[in-house]
């Protein structure tokens, strides 16, 4: 599987994207330690992806989706980097 990073910022003010959200943890695996992005454990390309989401968001929201790879750093807690470490 891969693991994709997916991160977005949603513009539409009062717009309810609880869906989104739940479209996002129906994927097998995932991760959400910083607000506006998502790891997410995959066998779907990052266009199938991206497919299964967009219907999530508006015209005037983004949304880049990237494959993450090791080797990676930054500020998170304990289990970030526990669930980084045992899908990647």
């Amino acid at each position: 599987m891969a693991v994709y990073v997916v991160s977005y910022d949603l513009n539409k003010a009062g717009q309810n994207y609880k869906d989104l959200y739940a479209e996002l943890e129906d994927s097998p695996g995932w991760c959400r330690e910083v607000d506006s992005t998502w790891l997410i454990s995959t066998s779907e390309t990052a266009e199938q992806l991206w497919a299964r989401l967009k219907p999530h968001f508006d015209a005037n929201d983004r949304c880049m989706i990237v494959t993450a790879t090791r080797p990676y750093s930054g500020w998170m807690r304990d289990s970030a980097w526990e669930w980084m470490k045992n899908h990647l």
